[in-house]
């Protein structure tokens, strides 16, 4: 890990692709929480749960901040918009997930598409970073997609569907090649291209996840 007096940086794996850490984002947790549990949810597709739009002026508050990490450590100089930002939380049951939300993801191959997770809440889980056994693929860029996509066929075929359940660690499929702990108000980056997946430790809280969900500030940034 690399440290700076604002944010520090974990590499995994053989391509070491940054993670950016900033602790203390928001600097006013509690509010922050507030509007989270009073924003009205919706379906997401694709995402095992709900989201609700969150005005992107929101990382504005720590706009140089995440200027100078952009430059420095995603090499970054260019125009960056802000293609989305949301409040999420994960409310899917284990048993109800579709094959592809059972195995690592990635958000997208561009290389200046950079991901933003903000963990809000109490609820433990972090993100976790993975490497494709079949091909030793970590991330997956323009070049990789169509071997990628070829390797997940493979997979099923030698293996059967995932298996039920959210994932984590090691499986036949993937090595688990590293992963950030969630601390509230704890803010982190990557680029979109790297395979990762949510670490939902305990059944998502589907009855009440207003209030006891697993919230989360999702954002994507495209140079």
């Amino acid at each position: 890990m690399t440290q700076s007096s604002n944010y520090s940086v974990e590499r995994f794996g053989r391509e070491l692709e940054p993670v950016v850490i900033i602790d203390h984002f928001s600097r006013d947790l509690e509010r922050l929480v507030a509007v989270g549990r009073r924003a009205r949810y919706a379906a997401a597709q694709g995402y095992p749960g709900i989201r609700s739009p969150l005005d992107p002026n929101y990382l504005s508050t720590q706009g140089a901040l995440l200027t100078e990490i952009l430059s420095a450590e995603f090499d970054l100089s260019c125009q960056i918009g802000i293609e989305s930002c949301a409040f999420s939380i994960v409310t899917t049951p284990p048993e109800a997930l579709a094959p592809s939300q059972r195995i690592p993801h990635y958000d997208g191959p561009e290389p200046n598409l950079i991901a933003i997770v903000q963990y809000v809440s109490q609820y433990a889980g972090g993100t976790a970073f993975y490497r494709h056994k079949r091909t030793g693929f970590e991330s997956v860029n323009p070049a990789r997609v169509a071997e990628y996509r070829a390797a997940i066929g493979d997979d099923d075929s030698a293996f059967g569907p995932p298996p039920e359940g959210y994932c984590y660690g090691d499986s036949r499929r993937y090595e688990m090649i590293g992963e950030i702990e969630a601390k509230p108000d704890r803010l982190i980056l990557y680029r979109g291209r790297v395979l990762h997946s949510g670490v939902i430790s305990a059944p998502p809280f589907a009855d009440a996840p207003l209030d006891n969900g697993r919230l989360t500030v999702t954002a994507f940034l495209q140079g």
